[in-house]
């Protein structure tokens, strides 16, 4: 896996006229996922760990993988086409007879919430890394302006 991908962070979360723009990716690189609003705010409050009065769907789905003792192992952003983000949920399900590996197909926002949520690390492939446009200097001038 590590010749593949890469690790990253979220860099920021920024409102749009149409959602919201993660910015996302390593220390030397960042480029944008758009999300609608929703989930854009869910990450926002993960990130900021805002106190939620009643479960949200990505707290919902973290209990469940609790009570079914499967864990998030980590979230991989591992292809893009045409603007649309692809992203694998790498879980572990264990018992008392075995360990089972499971990928499952998700969007990247709902990954990038239960992988926050979870305190689990986020990669992205070489591939969806290097044909991204670098936005660091783009997230930078938003910052200093907010700022």
């Amino acid at each position: 896996m590590d010749n593949d991908v890469i690790k990253v962070t979220i860099k920021g979360v920024m409102p749009t006229s149409n959602g919201c723009a993660l910015f996302i990716g390593p220390e030397e690189k960042t480029f944008i996922i758009y999300v609608d609003s929703q989930i854009g705010n869910t990450i926002s409050m993960i990130i900021n760990d805002v106190d939620r009065e009643r479960p949200i769907t990505h707290d919902l789905i973290s209990n469940v993988f609790v009570a079914l003792g499967v864990s998030l192992q980590r979230v991989i952003i591992n292809d893009v086409k045409d603007r649309t983000f692809y992203a694998r949920m790498i879980l572990k399900m264990e018992n008392e007879l075995e360990a089972k590996i499971c990928e499952i197909d998700s969007r990247p926002s709902d990954a990038i919430a239960l992988a926050l949520h979870d305190e689990r690390p986020i990669y992205v492939s070489h591939k969806v890394l290097e044909s991204e446009e670098d936005m660091t200097e783009l997230l930078e001038r938003i910052l200093k302006e907010q700022g």
